[in-house]
């Protein structure tokens, strides 16, 4: 049984930390271009961070450029969001995407709310 999913969020105060972790299973993650998706609401889901199969390769959004950081660690299927100096502006659902050829697998998300 494929399955995707997110932990890690939370509420947390502006200029704070949170670290997101996307735990696969029923398939290995190593083939599959991993990202991060949030959606604001009110707003269309947005590309946060991708990583690609090779475990180099990283693409972010200019809004989190030097404050995410995304990471992935094949061996136990998992794909990691650091982020930090949260502004309000980050708050939303945060979704993990595993994506290869014709298979697309979605986690529920996890809540991130940045508030003082």
């Amino acid at each position: 049984q494929v399955q995707v999913v997110e932990s890690g969020g939370g509420l947390v105060q502006p200029g704070g930390s949170l670290r997101l972790s996307c735990e696969a299973s029923g398939f290995s993650i190593s083939m599959y271009t991993m990202s991060w998706y949030r959606q604001a609401p009110g707003k269309e889901r947005e590309l946060v961070a991708r990583i690609l199969s090779d475990g180099l390769t990283t693409n972010y959004a200019d809004s989190v450029k030097d404050r995410f950081t995304i990471s992935r660690n094949n061996a136990i299927n998992i794909v990691n969001l650091q982020m930090n100096s949260l502004q309000p502006e980050d708050t939303g659902v945060y979704s993990c995407n595993a994506h290869r050829s014709m298979n697309d697998y979605w986690g529920q998300g996890t809540q991130v709310t940045v508030s003082s």
